[in-house]
């Protein structure tokens, strides 16, 4: 069980990183990639507060966000963002590597998403995940990684951030209904 400090410092820390999602939220409004990148720091915080509750039921909760962000954000790369960029001349097996693997990372969610936080694999099957997103990130937002290669390309990126955001709110609004 987490001890009050500990509490107190993973508040403090979960606070800090939903401001920096805000801050970079804004600017997602507008750009591709602001937009996919506060998806990114949307979901890391999941992750964290995920691994520092004991709560069976937080658990479910905070998987339930996890696999729902992902199956948005994983969606609006491969149907607007991806697509974009390959028009645009993007490094081929670049885009092909995400879509592989954004395809483990759909295993991996429907395998939590069928589970429950008293299975025996469950945290292991939350931990993986956490890991191979964070590999993910760091290929898309690395310096001469997908984001930089899709600057380069001449995307307007703009216009490209309308498009994403207005998928992104049509499927949370269906995720929500469902």
């Amino acid at each position: 069980m987490p001890s009050a400090h500990t509490e107190h410092r993973n508040g403090a820390k979960r606070a800090a990183a939903k401001t920096r999602a805000r801050k970079v939220a804004k600017a997602a409004d507008m750009d591709a990639i602001a937009l996919l990148k506060a998806d990114h720091r949307e979901v890391e915080d999941l992750f964290e507060q995920f691994e520092n509750t004991n709560s069976g039921s937080k658990k479910k909760k905070l998987a339930t966000q996890i696999c729902t962000a992902l199956k948005v954000h994983t969606q609006i790369e491969e149907e607007i963002f991806y697509p974009a960029c390959r028009e645009a001349g993007v490094e081929a097996s670049d885009l092909d590597e995400s879509v592989v693997e954004h395809a483990a990372a759909k295993d991996l969610i429907a395998q939590i998403e069928d589970a429950d936080p008293s299975d025996d694999l469950y945290d292991a099957k939350v931990h993986v995940l956490s890991e191979q997103i964070k590999h993910h990130v760091h290929e898309e937002e690395e310096r001469g990684g997908l984001f930089a290669e899709a600057k380069q390309a001449g995307i307007d990126l703009e216009a490209l951030g309308e498009q994403l955001q207005a998928r992104k709110d049509q499927l949370m609004k269906d995720a929500k209904s469902n």
